[in-house]
């Protein structure tokens, strides 16, 4: 099998499993604009005269849910999140990786520890500590996050630290800048593609996450994916089109950030993998 035949089968593959991946995606978006009716019967047929709803389930999705609030506590839940777990995570992990010594190396493994832990062992335990805790708001339900993302995020950053020389930190030091002026003005910024893949990962995670908010905060706070939970009825009746609509919606935002940031994901993880 030649080069050219074999690059051919490869492109086909992936176009195979891209369309794979896309297609609910477009499935979700053609019957946000159909009735309620044909979104059952024709689910995979595209809108037409007879079908075609307008704007009408996008509207009486924003009034049943009052997305726009829960819109905004997503937001402010996903934007606080991951700006801790980015700014935490990468200082702790400049921290143990370059001083050496036991206590650092037992934070290390017990950072990487976690990653392995299921969040069902926990998570009865970890709602009611909250409740104790009083972090059942969209305050505290960052510090949650940051526990629950710090990780993998501590892992990755770790690895991306091994590979900056550490001449590059001894010379800003010897220039007079102390720890945290040579973090944030030379390492950090070294850090970029990296923390940009963190933040990605992260707030792909978060803006998401239903049974974290759901046990944390309930519908005090109702964040996007509760709103659209509840729109399911008594008896099994789910509101069909208004439901698509607003998975649109939720859909947009992160996948316009995921756009924005994805050349950097693959450097990022690359770099996050380098072994020390």
């Amino acid at each position: 099998m030649n080069k050219q035949l074999r690059n051919a089968l490869l492109y086909s593959l992936l176009i195979l499993f891209a369309a794979a991946f896309v297609f609910p995606v477009f499935v979700v978006l053609i019957n946000s604009f159909k009735s309620k009716l044909y979104i059952s019967s024709e689910p995979f047929t595209l809108p037409d005269a007879e079908s075609f709803a307008g704007l009408e389930n996008y509207i009486s999705g924003l009034e049943k849910t009052g997305f726009l609030a829960s819109f905004g506590y997503s937001l402010f839940i996903t934007v606080g999140s991951v700006i801790a777990i980015v700014l935490f995570s990468s200082m702790t992990a400049w921290y143990i990786t370059r001083v050496r010594n036991k206590l650092t190396s037992l934070l290390y493994y017990a950072f990487v520890f976690s990653m392995i832990v299921p969040f069902q062992m926990v998570m009865f335990s970890m709602s009611k500590i909250a409740n104790i805790l009083y972090l059942d708001n969209p305050i505290g339900i960052i510090l949650i996050y940051l526990g629950f993302g710090s990780g993998l995020s501590v892992f990755m950053f770790s690895g991306f630290i091994r590979s900056i020389p550490i001449e590059i930190e001894e010379a800003a030091m010897i220039d007079g800048c102390g720890s945290l002026r040579t973090f944030f003005l030379v390492v950090f910024p070294v850090m970029r593609p990296t923390a940009i893949t963190v933040a990605i990962l992260n707030a792909m995670w978060i803006w998401n996450d239903y049974l974290l908010p759901y046990l944390v905060i309930g519908s005090d706070y109702k964040t996007i994916p509760i709103a659209i939970q509840y729109l399911r009825g008594g008896y099994g009746s789910v509101d069909m089109g208004a439901m698509m609509a607003m998975l649109v919606l939720a859909i947009v935002p992160i996948i316009i950030f995921y756009l924005r940031g994805q050349k950097y994901i693959i450097k990022g993880v690359v770099a996050g993998a380098v072994k020390g």
